[in-house]
């Protein structure tokens, strides 16, 4: 495991369509460690591929909830969404920046676990805010793009 770079934007890899993953090989399982410890060592609660420069499909979040442990999703899809709410979000890539994003409330993610078994996820209210922002990374969507207001974090304010 290791602690791999953040990829900050401008950076043309985040604008950039992720690819799908064929299949889960040791690269993968080495990639979901890599970006679980990046995530956490940045103090994060979510990391796309991209975000570390590599263009896969594949997901890490960790809402620090108390309740949620680490989760990992490889071609995560959203197959069900309704509602709407409007929050804060931060990138670990746009330091400095936060934005006001709408959002869907809930959401249903598909997608693959690390032992290549399809997964089903049902996320509500932040869970569903942070899945919806990193699987906004690979399709190159950075939240800048959809914020309804974009403002600097003030200096003694740690951002998301």
């Amino acid at each position: 495991m290791a602690i791999r770079i953040i990829v900050k934007d401008p950076d043309q890899v985040l604008r950039e369509i992720a690819k799908a993953v064929p299949k889960v090989t040791p690269n993968i399982i080495k990639l979901l460690d890599d970006m679980a410890d990046t995530m956490y060592d940045a103090g994060g609660v979510g990391l796309a591929a991209p975000q570390v420069g590599i263009q896969k499909r594949v997901i890490v979040l960790d809402p620090h909830d108390g309740e949620t442990e680490l989760i990992e999703v490889i071609n995560p899809e959203i197959v069900h969404a309704d509602g709407e709410q409007l929050g804060v979000e931060g990138c670990l890539s746009i330091p400095g920046l936060n934005g006001d994003v709408n959002r869907k409330m809930n959401i249903t993610v598909k997608g693959w676990d690390r032992a290549g078994q399809e997964i089903l996820i049902e996320a509500s209210d932040y869970l569903a805010r942070i899945f919806q922002h990193e699987i906004d990374h690979l399709n190159g969507i950075l939240f800048t793009d959809i914020a309804e207001a974009v403002y600097k974090i003030p200096p003694d304010e740690p951002g998301e």
